[in-house]
């Protein structure tokens, strides 16, 4: 990205982590055909995925959600960063169900988050080595098993630490 539209970038996250709190980035998988969608279709190999950038700042972790569309991305991360600004705090093996989600949502700390939390270590001036940390939010299928379980026959959802951006 040239210098100029690097800080274009950066002035637009400023002002909605500012406005809102917290923004939402959209990272589009190699097939992504969500018309006038900005995420970087082709870029990735894996399935699209949604993170947060702004949590950090209130003493939480950054949440990263794969292969929702980005209008739920939008529901279920808003939901839980109402409930961060809000006072509570959510941690690696935490299971939360999302009011009009029918998913129950298991939160998973992510190992390599400098891999993946691009556009929030740019927020805070953060280097890939001391990344802002982030809690993988993965759901269960519509049979209720998760990713790691045997029968599970829902979205892929890399586990943590198998995925870079």
């Amino acid at each position: 990205m040239p210098g100029r539209a690097i800080r274009q970038a950066n002035a637009q996250l400023e002002h909605a982590v500012r406005r809102h709190g917290w923004m939402i980035q959209y990272v589009g998988g190699p097939d992504c055909s969500i018309r006038s969608c900005n995420c970087a279709v082709g870029k990735g190999t894996g399935p699209p995925f949604a993170y947060t950038v702004g949590l950090f700042g209130f003493r939480h972790p950054e949440l990263l959600v794969f292969s929702v569309s980005p209008q739920r991305a939008a529901s279920v991360l808003n939901a839980f960063g109402e409930e961060i600004r809000a006072g509570q705090a959510f941690h690696a093996g935490d299971v939360v169900d999302i009011d009009g989600w029918g998913h129950r949502v298991v939160c998973e700390e992510v190992p390599n988050p400098g891999e993946i939390a691009l556009a929030a270590n740019r927020f805070y001036r953060r280097r890939r080595q001391q990344s802002v940390p982030v809690l993988q939010l993965t759901y269960d299928d519509d049979n209720g098993s998760y990713p790691w379980e045997e029968g599970y026959a829902g979205d892929e959802q890399p586990r943590p630490g198998t995925f870079r951006a």
